[in-house]
């Protein structure tokens, strides 16, 4: 077999540099989200060191990253308190409907795009992400936090809100009609209520499957039929993240602290690479004359993001200093941004670069915000306080 010596030491230069930054964020207390996301930039087509051999694996390597990152987070819950959240939550997926996809439909507007356009430039500024701030939360420590399972329940209403929207851009972008469309997006959310349902019903069976004394197969069952139902959920064009995630919230008890245990190292690994990824999908010379445009969209729907934040974990009865960390937890936008983008952007190529422009910021901006919002003080993270 062939060894590709330039892989090798490009994905050994990538990775030593990822470990000197992520030392450099723990000791100022950060989350290495944003020195991670600069890293990718830097590698870039344009940057100061492009790892061509390396790129493949890193895009390769995002898309686990995004499933683990999802896996563990699911992991941490249980599906009957989550779906008794998601129930609870329903007013808020409609407040951050209305208050996110709004401000990017007038944008579009007044841009001058046409429908497609403005449908996906909605979608770009509505859709958080998950994967970002799911190790978010994590690096925060705020996983216990009482806010946590009403940012959950937004995220994972926005995954299921984009198993219809996906199919009708897709529709819409390559010249179809409004009927082929509705009936994608139809199918799709049938799936995904139908995987739902079956999950919160039968999921017991998953833990028995996946069960065994050695650390080794509990990984290799458990990666594998994550892998597989996150294909699943691509395959209807809903969320591979849903999938992984409703894996994780199938497993509990013992086989759920095991699994967090075996599956660590590899998300963390893979989490590092989708941060990069992102970056490398940037190229500088496109971003900078659309920058302003970009910062603008930014705040505006930054701090809407923070009012359905507050909204939500008001909902829970959550403290003031509580929402604030919700709202601002919900910031980043990130991969699904960039997936509507790539639909839309064979017929509109102006969407392309202002859409990665704003992703880039919030997706930087965002942990750095959610890191100092709502703390008494600037403490570490392993202080963070609990429940308020």
């Amino acid at each position: 077999m062939h060894v590709s010596i330039a892989l090798l030491l490009e994905l050994g230069l990538i990775l030593v540099g990822l470990s000197i930054l992520g030392s450099l964020a723990r000791r100022a207390t950060l989350s290495p989200i944003p020195l991670y996301l600069l890293a990718g930039l830097a590698l870039a087509e344009g940057g100061v060191l492009p790892v061509p051999a390396a790129g493949p694996f890193v895009q390769a390597g995002a898309s686990i990253g995004i499933v683990l990152l999802l896996l563990a987070l699911g992991l941490e819950f249980s599906i009957a308190e989550f779906t008794a959240s998601m129930r609870h939550h329903l007013p808020s997926a409609g407040v951050d409907l209305l208050v996110n996809a709004v401000p990017g439909a007038v944008a579009g507007w007044l841009l001058g795009l046409d429908g497609v356009g403005v449908v996906a430039l909605a979608g770009a500024t509505y859709i958080s992400s998950s994967g970002i701030i799911a190790r978010l939360l994590g690096d925060l420590r705020r996983l216990g936090n009482r806010e946590t399972p009403s940012v959950l329940a937004v995220l994972v209403l926005e995954d299921f809100a984009m198993a219809a929207y996906l199919p009708v851009l897709a529709v819409l972008a390559s010249g179809g009609t409004w009927w082929q469309a509705m009936a994608g997006a139809l199918v799709a959310v049938g799936v995904v209520l139908a995987a739902f349902v079956a999950s919160s019903r039968w999921g017991h069976h998953v833990g028995r499957l996946v069960e065994h004394p050695d650390n080794e197969q509990l990984m290799l069952r458990m990666l594998g039929l994550t892998m597989v139902v996150a294909a699943l959920a691509e395959f209807v064009r809903a969320s591979a993240a849903v999938g992984a995630f409703l894996v994780g919230l199938t497993l509990t008890g013992q086989t759920a602290e095991r699994a967090r245990a075996v599956i660590a190292p590899l998300r963390d690994l893979f989490a590092a690479v989708f941060f990069v990824a992102i970056g490398l999908s940037v190229a500088l010379a496109a971003l900078v004359p659309v920058l302003p445009a970009a910062l603008a969209l930014a705040v505006a729907t930054g701090l809407t993001k923070v009012f359905t934040g507050r909204y939500a974990a008001s909902r829970d009865g959550v403290g003031r200093r509580g929402r604030l960390r919700a709202g601002a937890a919900l910031i980043a936008r990130g991969e699904f941004s960039l997936v509507i983008v790539g639909l839309a952007s064979t017929q509109l190529p102006v969407l392309a670069p202002l859409v990665t422009a704003y992703v880039f910021v919030l997706a930087t901006a965002g942990p750095l915000i959610a890191r100092f919002t709502g703390t008494r003080t600037a403490i570490r993270p392993s202080e963070q306080p609990h429940g308020t």
